[in-house]
């Protein structure tokens, strides 16, 4: 037996004006014509059913998370009414499969991350799979780095693999990194044995709730008292009641740095993480002057290296730009240097105050 833990629950606040409160990245088609977390989902339907999917979002979003993947069973969707990092995530999942399944695997996934590869990920994810099955293991999927990247976690790999599954390695891991700076990031491009954390998770339910017991005590306690109120089937009060309660700590530094036997899987399949409209513009197609232009009245001229975006209806004229994002919704524009794109959550923090709470 085999569950998907999809981690939903995030703002998405890199995607303004697009990405609002109400309706945040992962329920918006960026790229493709499926949602972010309808591509997540439908990608690791080939291993794991909707019916052993859980879907774990705020509270508020439990209705969109209803309408956008109706296959998956509403006792499947877990609304957080408080975020608590990812580590209260994993023990929550567990504490549900352990009461519905005892033992069995588990695949932790972001709701919110593009991958071009399906296949080749599925075959990873497949291999992750059997490694947590094998043993008392804790897996991640690292991808290998092409670029010194300044935004992401590492992961330092030993040398050789200790393992060879349906033709993919596994590594043993020396180490997790935080983000770098430049210079760090070029030495560990230049190591050869550092992979970036995708924050991809496979293990067993009951594996995991040991490792909640050795390093985070207090988040395993709550997790076995959950397991046991669970036992009669669903119940939302006591999921709530977990979360009241969790503290806020990621899987990462609470579980993943601290445990004794983690290993990894190299992957190359297309992985973005997708965090900026910068992000948007790299994975769409561009036209001979580097340009991506996804309006529905919009003429360019003299525009080099730009992104533009509108669903209003009105016609946009760019004219003379270069790397430059243009973002326009039905009651909001937003401008920057592309590269600077990630610096839009600057302003949201500032619409949290009136006059501007109503474009949050």
């Amino acid at each position: 037996m085999r569950y998907a833990v999809i981690m939903a629950g995030g703002s998405g606040t890199r995607f303004w004006p697009k990405s609002r409160v109400a309706k945040p990245k992962q329920f918006l088609q960026l790229v493709g014509k499926k949602t972010m977390l309808q591509q997540t989902v439908a990608r690791i339907s080939g291993m794991v059913p909707p019916e052993r999917t859980l879907i774990i979002t705020n509270k508020s979003y439990v209705g969109l998370v209803q309408e956008q993947l109706p296959d998956v069973p509403a006792e499947n969707i877990i609304g957080e009414p408080v975020g608590r990092n990812t580590a209260p995530v994993a023990a929550a999942a567990a504490a549900i499969i352990e009461a519905r399944t005892p033992g069995a695997a588990m695949a932790v996934l972001p709701s919110d991350h593009y991958i071009r590869d399906e296949a080749t990920f599925a075959a990873i994810l497949e291999s992750a799979f059997l490694k947590a099955e094998a043993g008392a293991h804790l897996v991640t999927i690292g991808i290998r780095p092409y670029r010194p990247e300044t935004g992401f976690g590492y992961i330092q790999t030993e040398q050789e693999s200790s393992d060879i599954l349906e033709g993919n390695p596994v590594h043993q891991v020396k180490r997790f990194a935080e983000k770098p700076d430049l210079k760090t990031a070029l030495s560990f491009l230049e190591s050869g044995d550092f992979l970036w954390n995708s924050g991809m998770f496979v293990w067993r339910s009951d594996v995991i709730m040991d490792e909640f017991e050795n390093h985070l005590p207090e988040l395993h306690e709550l997790a076995v008292r959950l397991k046991g109120k669970l036992a009669g089937g669903m119940s939302v009060p006591a999921v709530e009641a977990f979360y009241e309660a969790a503290p806020s700590v990621s899987v990462d530094y609470g579980i993943m740095e601290k445990a004794a036997t983690v290993y990894v899987l190299p992957g190359e399949f297309g992985w973005n993480d997708v965090g900026s409209w910068q992000a948007i513009y790299e994975l769409e197609d561009k036209d001979e002057q580097g340009n991506v232009a996804d309006a529905e009245n919009l003429l360019m001229t003299g525009c080099s290296n730009s992104y533009a975006y509108s669903r209003s209806g009105r016609l946009i004229a760019l004219v003379g730009l270069e790397g430059i994002g243009v973002v326009e919704t039905d009651d909001a524009l937003m401008v920057c240097r592309i590269e600077k794109s990630q610096d839009v959550r600057e302003i949201v923090a500032r619409l949290q105050k009136d006059p501007f709470q109503k474009y949050r």
